[in-house]
């Protein structure tokens, strides 16, 4: 029973086994049915070839069945396993891409057909540059592009592997032009070529450079459409064939496998054998070697040449030309190079990669037959030394040795260079750049500590002065901290000695750089400045230091000193005394808790500025936060101080007891109206409520915020009083005026200055006259009731003064106008404020053509007593103002005198490189002129301001004065007188390095000149300076030269080989005697006739001491004198038998 129910069971597993196979090959063939007449061979090979290789196996093959393994490969897992890292590729690994972060370089060609844009005249321009640029923003990739001799493009892409296949697709897709084509493979293999998340499909288009398209899901269609170029669609289409095959090849391999198990387990034999005899050449990978696919004719390669990496450069050329001379000729192949791996890929045609092969193998053999490369070391630390400042050090070894050095950026952190180029080059750079980094591995760096606040100072502006230093300091790189760092550590390095030079140096700068800042009333300004500058020039030579004021329409009262520290001082208490004479300026100092000074002081100072702004400007100084100090100093004018020092008390006590504080908001605009003229408003508030009211400066952020401080009441009551006052302007109403039409010119003149004037002071009131034309007189202000009736006053006022305006003439010489105007009109700007008038020049081109008529011929004057044009000063204003302005215009203008100077002394009054000249024309505001030398004139000119030329006269003379006593002072220290003295006693007057003579000629103040070496007279020695100290100098050298008189020499007979003993290291011992002795020691030199021979000279008795104690030593040294060094027995020669030498004691013992 059991044995007949395994035979059905048998039976029946045969039949399922036929009937899956029936139902697959069904399938297979419905698949081959669906595709394209010009496909179906090449399915069907696929399909026959493949059950052949399967069906005609042996009983061996039989019996090595595969594996489930084998039949159905797993799919690639995304993290390779650590075992998996070692096994062979399989099959569905095969076919995936390894990814690759390295930078890659391709070059493509683009032939002339294929071009979009085939305008010679535009290359480098016009829209296909813009389209490059573009791929390269898009892709990240850099593209370089010549034009090769037929025309076709070269284009070179470098980049990531991603990127350089983007950009490669853009470039095919936006340069060249493209065709279409479709494929047709069995809708189920659609799935396949998209890929998981459509991945496969990304790298195919990257891959080919091409757009391809697949019917969805829901349509029928097993059409697979393509565009791209034509190398482009021939390899896409190739890769989608491909996919469809493989699919097909696992399908018949699993049927295979499912065949051959079950025939073997039930002791059957299936066997496929029908191939056709005549089929076209197999497609795939099944029949061609590794890398070579086959379409019908033609052939695919995927090829690679060796090359080391650091070639590829040298083998792409600058801008791909060396590739772009291949590419021309093959334009079919592309060359792909990856950064690190030293292999180049080749991908086209198979007989054009040959050739391209041959060639750039043939190229890589001629560059490392001529070419070399090095690699050091260096401490990333020191590359951009060794790069220099723009990149000059490293240039300079470029060029030098023909070579190309990589330094890696800073943020690889390597330390490794590389040098490649002609070997010899190699190693002469090599070395270079390894002594560079020795050299600069045994510099020192050392960290100065400046204060930040100097630092801007010791740069400079625009970096002149640090310049100056790197200058000085050529070998010493100075870096100065980040500002935003806020350090104080500037790092010097370079070889010791300079760096320490460089540090004294710039600690001298330092010194220097300190400042201090003076508040100086902004009209005692003019005081220090003094005449032409006389007074902050003098005080500025005189402490050595720079003194920087304000600007005129600035605000600021402050003056700043920068100099030495002790230096600054001493400016600060003059500056400090000229303000005190000129006004009766006091100084007093108020106790307040150091708690409080922070809230007296208010944010950004806005507490203390209000009350120093309602004294009278005086000034308060704090001192500085966290010193505990309680001295707060007043300084101002006296009762100005009293009323100052009573409020800032007054507010320290509210703030200790019930000081409270309220804010409100004001338009920016009404602000002034609030404040007043003169701050009346917001007094008549303050006295009226006690409370103090602050407004927003012009640095405040908020320009709307109003700040009362005071008691509770005090402080609500004036917060009441602002919020109706603020309330009744923010109730705009509209009124008109009669304004003669004659003077709305002068509203609006100046783009609409006045009514800007208006608005600014009344609380933005708008003004609007009439047009222009219409002899209308009405005028319209709109705003704040009480701004609008200010406004109104103020412009009827305006228009009295109008009224009784008068016009009046003022004749001055033309060659005087631009004198009288000052420096950018200054001088008539001030007249113009100081008078309220109205100044008008004659216009330039009427001086121009006032002589001249319309044909350009001179005119005669029709009256020649009449003034000329170009001469007429028009004055505007009220009669009384304009006659005042006249008499200011004519105190400006320019008088000339004569002074009489001795001729000898003009070039003295002049001054090296007419310095002296000039001091007087800036100190006294004139012009000074000196005659010509030619004319031995006496007379010099001095033009100016009357009230200049008294001034700048008595300063001539006594600069004349100080000449005259200058000459006559010359004169009587050029005495001369001459003493004879022996030229041996020449050596003892100068002394040592000079020292008698120098401190001779420093103690009589004069000059001592000895004779040169080719005077005649060798014993005259010159004295020139004052008679008697001239006399007294002389006497001082005569005083010498008795003593020296007194002097013997005597000579000696000393052993020579004590003398180098007795001298001592570096004459040590020979100075010691000499000093001890008083005595002078004159040794023999080399090659003397009698070396042993010493001269001794001094004083009698102390020379015979002298010799006593050279005589004793001479014996002292002697009875210990060195061994013979001609002794063989002494200092035998190395291997030469030694004799013993007899001796009377007996032999020698050791």
């Amino acid at each position: 029973m059991s044995t007949a129910v395994g035979s059905c069971q048998s039976r029946l597993a045969v039949v399922v086994v036929v009937l899956v196979s029936i139902w697959i090959f069904k399938a297979v063939l419905n698949s081959f049915v669906k595709c394209s007449q010009s496909h179906k061979w090449t399915h069907l090979f696929f399909l026959l070839y493949t059950a052949a290789v399967a069906g005609t196996s042996t009983g061996e093959e039989e019996d090595a069945l595969p594996t489930y393994k084998d039949a159905f490969p797993p799919l690639p897992e995304k993290a390779a396993s650590p075992e998996g890292t070692q096994e062979t590729v399989n099959a569905w690994t095969s076919k995936i891409r390894p990814l690759k972060s390295s930078i890659i370089t391709q070059v493509f060609h683009v032939p002339l057909e294929e071009r979009k844009y085939k305008d010679i005249n535009q290359f480098g321009e016009g829209d296909q540059a813009k389209v490059c640029v573009d791929i390269m923003h898009k892709t990240g990739a850099h593209l370089e592009l010549s034009l090769a001799k037929d025309q076709g493009l070269s284009i070179m892409v470098s980049g990531k592997l991603d990127a350089v296949m983007k950009a490669r697709k853009e470039i095919v897709s936006r340069l060249q032009t493209q065709v279409k084509t479709t494929v047709a493979i069995p809708k189920e293999h659609h799935r396949f070529v998209i890929g998981k998340n459509g991945e496969k499909l990304q790298e195919l288009e990257l891959k080919t450079a091409t757009k391809i398209q697949i019917p969805r899901p829901d349509d029928p269609s097993n059409q697979i459409k393509i565009s791209g170029t034509k190398e482009g669609l021939e390899k896409a289409k190739h890769e989608i064939l491909l996919i469809s095959a493989e699919q097909v090849t696992l399908l018949l391999r699993q049927l295979t496998y499912f065949i051959k198990v079950y025939s073997r387990s039930h002791s059957m034999r299936m066997c496929f054998n029908f191939l056709p005899p005549a089929l076209p050449t197999p497609l795939g990978q099944a029949c061609c070697g590794e890398g070579e696919h086959r379409q019908g004719a033609n052939s695919y390669t995927v090829s690679s040449v060796s090359a080391p990496s650091w070639l590829h450069r040298f083998i792409i050329g600058k801008k791909g030309q060396n590739l772009a001379k291949i590419t021309q000729q093959m334009p079919k192949v592309h060359i792909e190079f990856t950064e690190g791996e030293d292999k180049i890929t080749l991908e086209g045609p198979t007989k054009d990669v040959q050739m391209v092969q041959t060639q750039i193998e043939a190229i890589v053999t001629d560059l490392v037959s001529r070419m070399d490369y090095a690699e050091i070391s260096v401490d990333p630390k020191f590359h951009r030394h060794l790069i220099g400042k723009g990149g000059v050090n490293i240039n300079r070894i470029k060029e030098l040795h023909k070579v190309t050095v990589r330094i890696p950026p800073d943020n690889e952190k390597s330390n490794l260079i590389r040098i490649e180029g002609d070997p010899q080059g190699v190693q002469e750079a090599k070395k270079e750049l390894l002594e560079l980094a020795s050299r600069m591995e045994n510099e020192r760096t050392k960290d100065l500590i400046i204060e930040q606040r100097f630092h801007r100072a010791i740069i400079g502006q625009k970096g002149e002065k640090i310049k100056e230093v790197r200058d000085k300091f050529p070998e010493v790189i100075i870096n100065f901290p980040d500002p935003a760092q806020k350090s104080d550590i500037v790092q010097l390095r370079g070889p010791r000695t300079e760096v320490e030079k460089c540090a004294k140096f710039m600690q001298k700068i330092v010194e220097n750089s300190f400042s201090v800042s003076v508040p100086i009333f902004k009209q005692f300004h003019r005081n220090i400045i003094g005449k032409g500058g006389s007074n902050i020039k003098k005080i500025r030579e005189e402490t050595n230091t720079k003194i920087d004021l304000p600007a005129e329409n600035s605000n600021s009262e402050m003056i700043v000193i920068t100099g030495k520290k002790a230096n600054c001082e001493v400016a600060r208490n003059r500056i400090l005394a000229i303000q005190k004479e000129l006004a009766n300026i006091t100084e007093i100092e108020v106790s307040i808790p150091s708690k409080l000074h922070n809230s007296l002081i208010g944010s950004k100072g806005r507490f203390v500025r209000s009350i120093m702004e309602e004294c009278g400007g005086v000034h308060i100084h704090f001192p500085t936060e966290g010193s505990g100090i309680d001295k707060v100093t007043i300084r101002g004018p006296l009762e100005e101080v009293e009323k100052a020092k009573q409020q800032l008390l007054a507010l320290a006590e509210e703030k200790q007891t019930k000081s409270h504080t309220a804010e409100l908001r004001a338009k920016p605009e009404y602000h002034k109206f609030l404040i007043g003229k003169g701050g009346g408003n917001i007094r008549k508030v303050r006295d009226s409520t006690g409370a103090r009211i602050i407004f927003p400066t012009s640095e405040d952020k908020d320009q709307e915020l109003i700040t009362v401080i005071g008691t509770e009441e005090a402080v609500r009551e004036a917060q009441k009083e602002l919020e109706e006052l603020i309330k009744s302007l923010d109730n705009v109403v509209e009124d008109t005026m009669i304004v003669d039409p004659k003077h709305h010119r002068y509203f609006v003149a100046r783009r609409g200055q006045v009514l800007r004037d208006l608005a600014d002071e009344y609380g933005g009131v708008m003004v609007s006259f009439p047009r222009t034309g219409s002899q209308s007189e009405k005028v319209t202000l709109k705003g704040a009731k009480e701004c609008v009736e200010a406004a109104k006053k103020r412009m009827q006022e305006i228009v009295e003064d109008l009224e009784a305006q008068v016009t009046i003439e003022c004749v001055i010489s033309q060659k005087f106008h631009r004198s009288i105007m000052g420096p950018k009109g200054s001088r008539i700007q001030q007249i113009t404020r100081d008078h309220n008038v109205q100044i008008k020049f004659p216009e330039h081109f009427v001086i121009k053509s006032l002589n001249q008529n319309a044909n350009g011929e001179v005119k005669e004057p029709v009256d020649p007593n009449a003034p000329k044009k170009c001469d007429v000063i028009v004055i505007s204003g009220r009669k009384e103002r304009c006659e005042a302005a006249v008499e200011a215009l004519k105190a400006l203008v320019p008088v000339t005198i004569e002074v009489e100077v001795p001729f000898e002394l003009h070039r003295y009054i002049i001054g090296q490189k007419g310095s002296g000249i000039r001091k007087m024309m800036d100190e006294f505001e004139v012009n000074i002129q000196v005659p010509a030398p030619d004319q031995q004139s006496d007379k010099i000119a001095i033009t100016g301001l009357a009230n200049h030329l008294d001034r700048a006269k008595e300063g001539l003379l006594e600069r004349v004065k100080e000449l005259q006593v200058e000459q006559e002072d010359r004169a009587l220290r050029s005495f001369k007188l001459t003493i004879t003295v022996d030229p041996k006693y020449h050596p003892k007057i100068i002394g040592r390095k000079g020292a008698i003579i120098t401190n001779i000629r420093t103690e009589h103040d004069v000059n001592i000149q000895f004779p040169e070496k080719n005077d005649e007279n060798q014993d005259q020695i010159t004295i020139t300076g004052y008679e008697h100290k001239a006399i007294a100098a002389r006497d001082a050298i005569q005083a010498i030269v008795d003593e020296l008189e007194e002097m013997i020499s005597e000579d000696i007979t000393l052993d020579s080989r004590v003398h180098a003993r007795i001298i001592g290291a570096r004459g040590k011992g020979i100075r010691k005697i000499m000093d001890e002795f008083k005595v002078d020691l004159r040794f023999p030199q080399s090659g003397a006739a009698d070396p042993n021979l010493v001269t001794v000279t001094g004083r009698p008795e102390l020379v015979d001491e002298a010799i006593d104690h050279l005589l004793n030593l001479e014996e002292e040294y002697v009875s210990f004198s060195a061994p013979d060094m001609s002794s063989s027995e002494d200092f035998p020669s190395f291997g030469a038998p030694v004799a013993t030498k007899a001796s009377p004691w007996g032999p020698k013992r050791f």
